[in-house]
């Protein structure tokens, strides 16, 4: 593989997918050895193939709000790779979505869909539509609307969206309905429906979950636990609720927040009646975190900081890509941080993870760490298919035997000699070399 040359190449034909490239060139760098170690991969353009989304669809979707006038957004989906199953990814409604954010979400998604052990593809899609401050009558115009173009691409054996950053139950309910009109049928076509309709138990709360349930196995390697643990943690929204909720539960103390005006550091701790507070914040479509501080005096509101410069044991970076930066990573290892692990898709920067892999910190990145979420969908998925509805508790069981192998494979593939794991390296390989396999098997498609 002549990486140089692979990423020259794809900065001509994408040029200024900045998140997208990072992505790619993450992962290349981390299979390149093995990939070599394998020239059947080679033969048949394994790399060239697995870089490239299958389809690539834009669309426009026209809505008309409260007062009458007619609003325009873009709408996507990127169908990436179906070589294990069908694709499987969420949607993301946020001024902020274009193409390279969507393909780098994609393209993650492959891996982590891979190391699930389910049988689903990776792909993404979304919207720059802007949910917050809408009225629930203007996002249920919008999303009928996104419905229109987007239920012809999707299926539940073709292509399963899940719902993302501005995509909730509210969303989700909103376009199911709609699809459901069209279609003329009740399927599993979405994930993250309402429990009433096909929907699973803890699916909001599993991508926290399962990130607390992997950073728990990468502790365990070390003899240690989370009883004890301060935790970081930054975001608010469900993956920062499931976290703060799971490491509460398991004896750990989360003392940091956070939101785009800024963070909350609460030395008391954030758990029980402050986490349902924070759920009201988020349900109000508010996306700001300081009135946390006017009803918990004791917690500090950091106008415009990150979470990263508070010491503690463990940092879990839950809010979106590219947050947790070069000197937010050296403030976390001169502050004596243990474990990292990304319950946010590539919340770090390329020299924050060389950072911790450097000073042998523990770091796990997101494409393992947070692959609850999908998981989740994956079971529901399953329980759509077989028409049953399983209890909190076997959905929570089966989360946690999957971060449990999904941990397995990382350490099998990423430990170094030294002994130290490299959770990226791991992740990356286990995760492709089962979906190349399988593009090996079902020839040049």
């Amino acid at each position: 593989m002549n990486l140089e040359k692979i990423m020259t190449d794809l900065e001509k034909k994408h040029p200024g997918e900045v998140e997208y490239l990072q992505a790619v060139r993450e992962v290349l760098e981390s299979i390149e050895e093995i990939y070599n170690e394998n020239p059947q991969f080679e033969s048949a353009g394994i790399i060239e193939r697995i870089v490239e989304p299958d389809r690539v669809l834009t669309f426009k979707v026209p809505w008309v709000d409260d007062n009458g006038k007619v609003h325009v957004n873009l709408g996507y989906r990127v169908q990436f790779n179906g070589a294990i199953g069908p694709y499987k990814g969420g949607l993301r409604f946020h001024p902020s979505v274009n193409l390279s954010i969507l393909k780098f979400l994609g393209f993650e998604q492959i891996f982590k869909n891979s190391l699930t052990t389910l049988p689903m593809g990776g792909g993404k899609g979304g919207s720059d539509f802007d949910p917050k401050g809408k009225s629930n009558a203007e996002v249920m115009r919008f999303c009928q609307s996104f419905m229109l173009e987007l239920w012809k691409l999707i299926g539940p054996e073709t292509d399963v969206p899940a719902g993302d950053i501005g995509v909730g139950g509210r969303e989700i309910g909103y376009m199911y309905g709609m699809y459901k009109k069209l279609a003329s049928e009740h399927t599993g076509v979405l994930t993250g429906k309402g429990r009433n309709w096909g929907g699973s138990i803890l699916r909001p709360e599993a991508t926290g979950f399962g990130a607390v349930y992997f950073a728990q196995e990468m502790l365990r390697t070390k003899g240690m636990d989370f009883q004890g643990k301060v935790v970081a943690i930054s975001g608010f929204g469900n993956v920062a609720w499931g976290a703060a909720t799971k490491v509460t539960e398991l004896g750990g103390k989360v003392v940091t927040i956070s939101g785009p005006d800024g963070y909350i550091y609460d030395p008391d701790g954030i758990s029980g009646a402050k986490i349902e507070y924070l759920l009201e914040l988020r349900a109000s479509n508010q996306d700001i975190v300081k009135p946390y501080s006017y009803e918990f005096p004791n917690a500090q509101f950091h106008q415009g900081k990150r979470p990263w410069e508070v010491k503690c044991d463990v940092a879990l970076p839950c809010a979106t890509q590219n947050e947790l930066g070069l000197e937010d990573a050296k403030a976390l290892v001169a502050n004596g941080v243990i474990c990292v692990a990304e319950g946010a898709n590539m919340p770090s920067t390329p020299d924050a993870v060389n950072t911790f892999i450097e000073n042998k910190i523990m770091f796990g990145p997101g494409k393992a760490v947070n692959a609850g979420g999908v998981a989740t969908s994956g079971l529901e998925m399953t329980q759509n298919s077989m028409k049953i509805s399983w209890t909190a508790e076997e959905v929570d069981a089966k989360l946690h035997q999957i971060m449990t192998e999904i941990h397995n494979q990382c350490v099998k593939y990423g430990t170094q000699p030294d002994g130290y794991v490299n959770y990226v390296k791991g992740a990356n390989i286990a995760g492709f070399l089962k979906v190349a396999n399988a593009m090996l098997d079902q020839g040049i498609i």
